[in-house]
């Protein structure tokens, strides 16, 4: 005989069903959402960018994290020294402003004292050129920082002679967001210093 409770237990059961049915549902659709979410999260921390020639981004995988690491630092060395010693009268400004946004305060305070011991005017006074001739940079870690030595030679052309010099510096490199095309490999050199300039030959 049907009751009008038959009813109320066919509606609730019903009910237990569909809530049963979207408990289900939302378990798996947030299961997935972890999955892709992880899934992507690997995915980005496997790709690099590089800069194209034209300016465009290019996306990268890493084959090796350390080994992709000493080529952006090799090549933000070169880059740095290039823009600082690699200076005449109608570039210097420029080439400088460039130089400080690959460096930290230790940058713009050798900037500084060059310009207080009037090395820029000099430049402009006498029509000076100085032309970096090699780049030559060591990386290493120690305790965790990333430390280096890099070998300059460059030439200062006086128009009547040129004289060649030997620049050791040294300082620290730290990650930081990338900056196209103001720091395009994502670093910064720390505690920089001038440790020695010696003179190798003049040209007459």
């Amino acid at each position: 005989m049907k009751t009008p409770y038959s009813s109320i237990y066919k509606v609730l059961h019903l009910n237990r069903l569909v809530v049963i049915s979207l408990i289900v549902f939302a378990t798996l659709s947030s299961c997935f959402s972890v999955w892709m979410a992880h899934n992507i999260n690997n995915k980005a921390l496997n790709s690099a960018f590089a800069i194209n020639t034209d300016g465009t981004i290019i996306p990268l995988k890493l084959v090796n994290q350390k080994e992709n690491f000493k080529v952006e630092a090799l090549a933000h060395l070169e880059l740095f020294h290039s823009y600082f010693y690699n200076i005449d009268a109608s570039n210097y400004e420029k080439n400088l402003e460039k130089a400080l946004w690959l460096g930290n305060n230790s940058i713009d305070n050798l900037y500084r004292q060059k310009k207080t011991d009037g090395v820029y005017n000099r430049l402009i006074q006498y029509s000076l050129v100085q032309q970096v001739l090699s780049i030559d940079s060591q990386i290493d870690e120690q305790q965790g920082e990333q430390t280096f030595r890099t070998v300059t030679v460059f030439e200062i052309n006086r128009g009547s002679t040129i004289d060649t010099y030997e620049l050791v510096s040294t300082g620290n490199l730290i990650l930081v967001d990338r900056n196209f095309p103001k720091n395009p490999h994502g670093l910064l050199i720390t505690n920089y210093f001038e440790n020695s300039l010696k003179k190798l030959t003049d040209k007459n």
